[in-house]
């Protein structure tokens, strides 16, 4: 064998010095990533073919090996790097030959492309990649960044160190809407660098807060790194799981752990909001300390006053402070008072299943004592109590349907428990009183007789919803009596937008946020899964961007759009209130009356969108976006074919095993997973996040994914870790980005020593999720 090496091993180096090879080229990534596969195949098959390349295999039929067998070993347990002292078999690399290994890996990848790229289950959460795209490059491309810059930059401005801090959080704003690192780093660092630069700001704090800021792409939902890691994650995991319980004894994961073992890319996006928001939090941080040392390389930055009022002080902290919180806090006591919540007094008729034990009990005696091992002593004699306690009252109660005195018994209870005012009309009349209050703020001096008769509305809402509706009362009904308050709300909440808009930081940030709250709100409460909430993010950059381009048009208005936008309300509204299935025996005059209302809604909308549609091609914004959409799609998924075919190719000759035998072989799973991070974290130096997650995690992730760490708080270390790589000198991605857009005046070198502090605090930001993996884990915990 060359140079004393295993055959398995020469195929690896040939594998990865083709990969490599390709990617330096200069060739297209998604393409050189497949002609690498292809290429190392051909060669490893050729010197193969010439008995060049032998794999020195554990002899299974020796005496040693099945002694290890009779002493309990498992066999997958058994590896050359565990026992090196085995006896050994020669045998070539590929024992069938190369042929059978061709029709094996053909068979495979057309398998492997039907499940992830054509007809898969995660083929619909790769949708929302693409529309995902499609949003971030419409806000980019609409000119919504720049407006974000500029107002950011006038209010944070005047203090030290403003300006970075604006960057900052513009760079939150960007991650949360587009995702995408490089598009970040290149807007900003064409923005706002000339700017700072201008302001006497040093080159080495303007380079270094831009690079870091546009990396939060990497972390902060909805990012797109996260999408594709949930998609191998979740499969990865359970698999992995599946292995690992089968391994022990129990029959399946759901035994061994206790839980079903499943990670969705929603519980991600949960994961990934307080690691992001820490990021954000730290790199603001230090750029206020750094004004604060150094105040003539950050100085306060005057820009000229935007329109709208001058509100006091004691004006913004009763406004936007005190009532908001007042009324928040009000509405949570109430909840938990039990005067505002669920109204629902529908029951099944089937009783309820009795409850299950903790864990299964009735297991294998290997199974039991894994069991164990995992949970604990005690958590299992708890296990056992309670299903001795179960077994005692006659086994597990199974529902049964409930005769009518049962049914009117459980009606009546659940009507005693139904909270007087409704969650979901609280919620809704609330946040009307948060507009009005925020607009009574932006402009003292007005009249506010329009505020206080929307006010009004809002209390007399609260009442009629307490006297006169019950959870009982149809939702025809409701909404009738619903509509005098609402309409004399609405009387004051539209002179309080017309307010709002005329205050440049509302008008500016309010929109963006509204979506970008609308899509993560969604995904994050579990309303719904990424894909429909990606939609619906594409979908309302493209309006938001068709009103931008319309207000800048003389005379010209958006209120197709803004009609549009309230279609869109009108249709959650009805479709929360009331059951618009048709041909029910159930089915109501409401319901049909609301029914048809939905109807002239949804189409109201879909008008609206084809015309936000319009104005953008009109104005010659859609044709780029839709290319640069189609541009970035077919680079993810061509990669996605390529590293399938690569990965394949490893398999074929066990080079895949193989480093899975060797990580295992530590016996110690922070060790492993130690040096898994830190060969991504070089890999990141080389290779983009899109070659390292579909060809590096498929091959790490059974042993990082199949120990006891939880998987949510692995995904989110290796996502925080690529972002640590690609801000690290001197190969760092963002940085590369970063120059390409940066003046004469800045060198690499002030990019290099800029971005160092940002890179030790993306140090200290992974050793606190190291050390407190709560960070990641507390916000899935809590919310559905």
């Amino acid at each position: 064998m060359p140079f004393g090496l295993d055959g398995v091993e020469v195929g690896l180096i040939i594998v990865f010095l083709c990969l490599f090879g390709g990617i330096m080229s200069g060739f297209p990534v998604a393409f050189a990533i497949a002609g690498a596969g292809v290429i190392s195949f051909g060669i490893i098959a050729a010197l193969d073919s010439a008995g060049i390349l032998l794999h020195a295999a554990i002899d299974t039929a020796s005496a040693d090996y099945a002694g290890l067998i009779a002493e309990g070993v498992r066999r997958d347990a058994i590896s050359i790097f565990r026992y090196p002292d085995l006896p050994r078999i020669t045998e070539p690399l590929f024992p069938g030959g190369w042929e059978q290994a061709l029709d094996r890996n053909i068979s495979f990848i057309v398998n492997r492309m039907n499940e992830r790229v054509i007809a898969g289950a995660s083929i619909e959460t790769l949708l929302a990649v693409l529309m995902f795209v499609m949003m971030g490059i419409t806000l980019e491309r609409s000119k919504i960044a720049n407006d974000l810059l500029t107002t950011m930059a006038r209010v944070f401005g005047p203090l030290p160190g403003g300006l970075a801090v604006s960057i900052v959080i513009v760079g939150a704003f960007l991650a949360a809407s587009t995702g995408i690192v490089g598009a970040t780093v290149v807007t900003m660092g064409l923005l706002a660098l000339p700017t700072m630069l201008r302001n006497g700001y040093s080159p080495e704090l303007s380079t270094g807060v831009i690079a870091a800021s546009g990396t939060l792409g990497q972390i902060i939902p909805p990012s797109i790194v996260i999408v594709l890691l949930g998609t191998l994650a979740g499969d990865i995991y359970s698999t992995a799981q599946e292995n690992r319980a089968q391994l022990v004894g129990c029959s399946d994961a759901l035994t061994y752990l206790g839980e079903p073992a499943v990670v969705s890319v929603g519980t991600l996006f949960q994961a990934a909001l307080l690691p992001g928001i820490l990021l954000a939090f730290l790199y603001g941080a230090y750029a206020f300390g750094f004004a604060l040392l150094n105040p003539a390389k950050a100085p306060p930055v005057q820009f000229a006053e935007g329109s709208g009022s001058v509100t006091t002080k004691g004006d913004a902290l009763t406004w936007f402070l005190g009532v908001p919180v007042a009324l928040i806090v009000g509405a949570v006591m109430l909840g938990q008072l039990g005067v505002i919540g669920s109204q629902n007094v529908q029951v099944s008729s089937y009783s309820d299943a009795g409850a299950t034990a903790s864990l299964r009990t009735s297991v294998s005696p290997d199974c039991q004592a894994a069991m164990i091992d995992l949970h604990g002593q005690e958590a299992w004699d708890t296990a056992v109590s309670e299903q001795a306690a179960i077994d005692d009252a006659g086994g597990v109660q199974l529902a049964q349907e409930r005769t009518a005195e049962q049914l009117d018994v459980a009606r009546a209870e659940a009507l005693a428990n139904a909270a007087p005012i409704g969650t979901g009309i609280a919620i809704l009349f609330v946040g009307l009183a948060l507009v009005l209050a925020t607009a009574r703020g932006v402009n003292p001096l007005a009249d506010e007789k329009p505020l206080l008769i929307g006010a009004g509305g809002v209390l007399l809402a609260f009442v009629i919803d307490w006297l006169l509706i019950a959870p009982t009362t149809s939702s025809g009904v409701t909404f009738v009596l619903m509509a005098i308050p609402l309409a004399i709300t609405l009387y004051g909440v539209w002179p309080a937008f017309e307010r709002l808009a005329q205050n440049e930081l509302l008008r500016v940030v309010f929109p963006p946020l509204v979506l970008i709250v609308a899509v993560l709100g969604s995904i994050l409460g579990g309303i719904t899964n990424p894909t429909p909430a990606a939609a619906l993010g594409a979908g309302g950059a493209i309006m938001l961007a068709a009103y931008r381009k319309l207000a800048e048009e003389d005379g010209k208005k958006g209120s197709i759009i803004l009609l549009a936008s309230l279609a869109l309300v009108v249709m959650l509204l009805f479709g929360i209130n009331f059951d618009l299935r048709t041909g029910l025996e159930t089915t109501t005059a409401a319901d049909v009356i609301a029914n048809l209302i939905a109807q002239a809604a949804y189409h109201f909308a879909f008008i609206g969108l084809l015309y936000g549609c319009w104005v953008l091609f009109r104005t010659g914004v859609l044709g780029p976006v839709v290319r640069e959409t189609a541009k970035v799609t077919s680079m993810v998924f061509t990669i996605l074919i390529g590293s399938q075919l690569l990965n394949l190719v490893l398999i074929s000759f066990g080079g895949e095993h193989y480093i899975q035998d060797f990580l295992r072989s530590f016996d110690n799973e922070l060790k492993v997973f130690l040096i898994v991070m830190l060969v991504l974290f070089i890999l990141g130096f080389v290779l983009d996040f899109l070659e390292i997650i579909y060809i590096v995690i498929p091959i790490v992730g059974p042993v990082i994914y199949g120990g006891t760490f939880d998987p949510k708080w692995v995904t989110i270390m290796i996502a925080v870790n690529l972002q640590t790589s690609f801000l690290t000198p001197p190969f760092g991605f963002a940085l590369f980005y970063l120059r390409g857009v940066a003046p004469k005046e800045v060198t690499t070198g002030h990019i290099y020593r800029g971005v160092i502090p940002f890179v030790l605090i993306q140090v200290a930001g992974l050793a606190l999720l190291w050390w407190v993996p709560s960070i990641v884990t507390i916000v899935p915990n809590l919310l559905p």
